[in-house]
This record gives structure tokens, sequence and C-alpha cells, in this order.
């Protein structure tokens, strides 16, 4: 009991505490940062994050969405709405098709669902309203979300691609 009052009191008197802080941080000051200036400098996404959604096309320009509404079907927030009409060759094509970004829960879903890979969830993370209706996506925005970020979409689906 007296040896241990003895040790605390010469902790205390040597300022044992702040010598092993200030060890610390000088062990730290000299290590590389890993703080990130985040508008200006990103960090890694996962080829499985699941952002912003956007429509794939074809090489060919056409649309990849054949109106199954599989989708639609299996999306558990229903923020999906697909209409889809025949075309002139048999096949079918959407058109409409509305997501509202509002009730989506980012599940991931949709994008299992597709059988031709129209529907993905993009890489983008960035895309804060103002409004609520900026939020609802028609055909015309997703098709736009995904030729924008085609080439980083087709990436993440190939990095993918083993584990599905």
């Amino acid at each position: 009991m007296a040896m241990n009052m003895i040790r605390q009191s010469l902790k205390s008197f040597l300022l044992a505490e702040l010598v092993t802080g200030m060890a610390l941080t000088l062990r730290y000051m000299f290590r590389r940062k890993v703080t990130l200036n985040y508008p200006y400098e990103k960090g890694p996404l996962s080829p499985r994050f699941r952002g912003e959604h956007a429509l794939r096309r074809y090489a060919n320009g056409e649309e990849r969405c054949i109106s199954c509404k599989l989708c639609e079907a299996i999306c558990p927030a229903q923020a999906i709405t697909i209409e889809g009409e025949p075309r002139d060759d048999g096949s079918r094509r959407t058109t409409r098709y509305d997501i509202d970004m509002t009730k989506c829960i980012y599940c991931g879903f949709c994008e299992e669902a597709c059988p031709v890979d129209a529907i993905v969830e993009g890489p983008n993370f960035e895309y804060a309203t103002e409004t609520r209706e900026e939020l609802l996506y028609n055909k015309d925005k997703l098709l736009a979300n995904g030729e924008r970020w085609e080439t980083e979409i087709a990436a993440r689906l190939t990095a993918d691609a083993p584990y599905r």
C-alpha cells in the first residue's frame, strides 16, 4: 500500500502522463498524414459502392432497359415507376422510367434484378439538392447520369464481376 502510494506520487511529480502524451504526439507528428482535403481530394470508393442511380446504354447508343419491370417489382421502397411499350421490331422499351430518390433506400436490389445491367448505382455521392423536386429522377436525367459516369460504372462492374 505504501509502495503504491510512493509510485503514484512519483508519477504525479514527474508528470509521467504528460510525457507519455507528448511522446505519442511526436510519434504521430512525423508519420504520413491521413487527412483528406475533401473537396479537392477524394478517398477511394469500393466497386460495390451504391451512389446515384443511372441508366446505361449499349455501345451503339441504344438504351439497355427492356422494360421487364423486375427492378420496379423488387424495390422494397416502391421508389421506381416504369411504363413501357413494344417497338416495331417486337422488342420492348421504356417510355417512362422514374425514381423517387427521397424514397430510395440504396439497397441495390434494382441493380441485382436487372438482367441487362440497365439500372446501376454509380460512383457519384455528391448530389445534394435544395428542393425535393430535384430528387425525382426521370428517364432523361437517369440516362444523362449513365452517359456522364459510364467509364467509372463499366470499370466498377468489371471489378465486381467475379463476385456476382
